[in-house]
C-alpha cells in the first residue's frame, strides 16, 4: 500500500478540502482518504518523488492532492490542418496511431488521467485505449467514440461515419458499439473545419435522427455526445436526450447569438454542456477580432448563470488560422474559465467530479474516495488559490501507476 500525504487533499466533491490529509492507494484502487495518520503507517517515509516501493509513505509538503483531471473533448488523431484530403491520402493508419499515442502521452503531461476522444478514424482510438489499459502505451484512460455519425459529406465525414436516414444511422451506431465504442458522437450541426460541409449554423440531423442514436447507445448503457452549434441543433439534442452537448455556441450566419430561453431548456433537461473552452481563446481573439470571441465567452458565462451544468473539455487537436490548440495545454483552458469569473473550486469540480459524471464514469473516477480508481495528481501550491498551480505537477497516478511525464520534449507538435 502507498500513502500520499500533502498539505491539503481536494476530494473533488464540492467544497470538500482535507487539510493536512492523505490518500491511501492499494494497487489500482483508493482504499482510504482522510486526515494525516488515518490510514496508519504504511512504512518508510519517502521524500518528494513519483515512484517507490509498495508500503511507502510519500510525503509532499507544500502540495495539494486532487483527482486526476478530465478532458471531456479531445481529438487525438487530428492533424495540424484538419484537412481530410491530407489525412486520407498522406497519413497511414500506422503513422496516425503513433501520433495519437504521442498526444495521449502529452495529455498525461498536463495531469489529465481520463479523456473522451470524440472522433477517430478506423477505430484506432479503440486500439490506443486498449494498449494504454494493458500498459503498452502511456496515457490517460480513454473513452472512445470512434467514428462520428454525420451526413454524407458532412462535418468530419472523412472519419467514416456517414449516414443519411434512420436505418443507416442505426447501422453506423451499431457498428461503432459492436467495435467497442464507449459512447457515440453525432454531428447534429455542421462545422467550420471540414471543407465543403454545411457550416456550423446549419442542422444536419433532426430530433428523430438523434433519438435513434440515443436509443442505440442506451441498449449498451452508453451515452451520446452531440456536436451542436446552431440553435435548432441544440434544441433537437436536448429533445432527443443526449448526455452532453459539445460547443453549444448558439451560432447563426451572422455570428454568436445567445438565446436565454434555449439555455433554460438545456438547464431544465439536465443536459451537460462541454463548451470546449480552450487556452488559445485570446490568440484567436487577436486573429478573428474581439466581437465574436467575446460574445461566445459571454454566452458561456450566461449558460452558467442559467444553471447549465458545464464541464471542462478543450477540443484539443485542431488548429485555426495557424493557431494550434495543443493537447498538453489543458490547464490554459481552465485559466480562461477563471478569467471569465468562474471560481477556482467550481473549475476544479468541472474538471473532475462533474466531468466524470457527464462522461458516465462518475462511479469509478472523478473524486477521491475508497473503492474508486486511483486516478490522482499532486501539484505544488494550492489550485484553490491559483488555478495555474495545476501546472506544477509532481505526481500523476493512473489506476495507481505513476506516469508523470513532465518536461519531456518531442519533435512533433501536439496537433501535427
Amino acid at each position: 500500500m502507498r500513502i500520499i500525504r500533502a498539505d491539503r487533499v481536494l476530494t473533488g466533491r464540492p467544497g470538500e478540502v482535507i487539510q493536512d490529509g492523505e490518500v491511501a492507494v492499494d494497487g489500482a484502487e483508493i482504499v482510504s482518504v482522510g486526515p494525516r495518520g488515518s490510514a496508519g503507517d504504511a512504512g518508510e517515509i519517502v521524500s518528494v518523488g513519483p515512484r517507490g516501493s509498495a508500503g511507502e509513505v510519500l510525503d509532499l509538503p507544500g502540495h495539494t492532492v486532487l483527482p486526476g483531471l478530465i478532458d471531456a473533448h479531445v481529438h487525438l488523431g487530428f492533424d495540424a490542418t484538419v484537412d481530410p484530403v491530407t489525412r486520407r491520402s498522406a497519413e497511414s493508419d500506422h503513422h496516425l496511431l503513433l501520433r495519437m499515442a504521442e498526444n495521449a502521452r502529452k495529455l498525461i503531461s498536463a495531469g489529465v488521467t481520463t479523456a473522451r476522444d470524440l472522433g477517430g478514424r478506423g477505430f484506432l482510438d479503440l486500439a490506443l485505449r486498449d494498449a494504454i489499459e494493458e500498459g503498452l502505451a502511456v496515457g490517460p484512460h480513454l473513452l472512445a467514440a470512434t467514428r462520428p455519425i454525420t451526413i454524407t459529406g458532412g462535418h468530419c465525414w472523412y472519419m467514416g461515419g456517414e449516414a443519411d436516414d434512420v436505418p443507416a444511422i442505426r447501422r453506423v451506431a451499431r457498428e461503432n458499439l459492436r467495435a467497442g465504442a464507449d459512447c457515440l458522437k453525432v454531428m447534429v450541426s455542421g462545422g467550420q473545419m471540414t471543407p465543403g460541409a454545411p457550416p456550423s449554423w446549419v442542422c444536419q440531423y433532426s430530433t428523430e435522427h438523434i433519438r435513434a442514436i440515443v436509443e442505440e447507445a442506451a441498449t449498451r448503457g452508453k451515452g451520446v455526445a452531440a456536436h451542436a452549434h446552431a440553435h435548432a441543433a441544440i434544441r433537437s439534442a436536448v429533445e432527443a436526450g443526449v448526455a452532453t452537448i459539445e460547443h453549444c455556441s448558439f451560432f447563426t450566419p451572422s455570428g454568436h447569438r445567445y438565446d436565454p430561453e434555449l439555455a433554460d431548456l438545456v438547464a431544465a433537461g439536465g443536459t451537460y454542456v462541454c463548451p470546449t473552452v480552450h487556452g488559445v481563446v485570446w490568440r484567436l481573439r487577436d486573429k478573428f477580432g474581439s466581437e465574436m470571441l467575446d460574445a461566445w465567452l459571454d454566452g458561456v458565462v450566461a449558460m452558467r448563470a442559467a444553471g447549465v451544468r458545464l464541464i471542462a473539455g478543450t477540443d484539443s487537436g485542431f488548429a485555426a488560422a495557424g493557431v494550434a490548440n495543443d493537447t498538453d495545454a489543458y490547464v490554459a483552458g481552465l485559466e480562461v474559465f477563471e478569467q471569465a469569473g468562474f471560481g477556482t473550486a467550481e473549475i476544479v469540480e468541472m474538471a473532475t467530479a462533474r466531468a466524470a459524471d457527464a462522461c458516465g464514469v462518475g462511479a469509478v473516477t472523478g473524486t477521491l474516495e475508497a473503492g474508486k480508481r486511483a486516478d490522482l495528481i499532486a501539484v505544488r501550491g494550492d489550485p484553490l488559490e491559483r488555478i495555474a498551480d495545476l501546472r506544477n505537477l509532481t505526481l500523476v497516478l493512473v489506476s495507481g501507476r505513476a506516469v508523470t511525464q513532465t518536461g519531456v520534449d518531442t519533435v512533433t507538435s501536439s496537433v501535427g
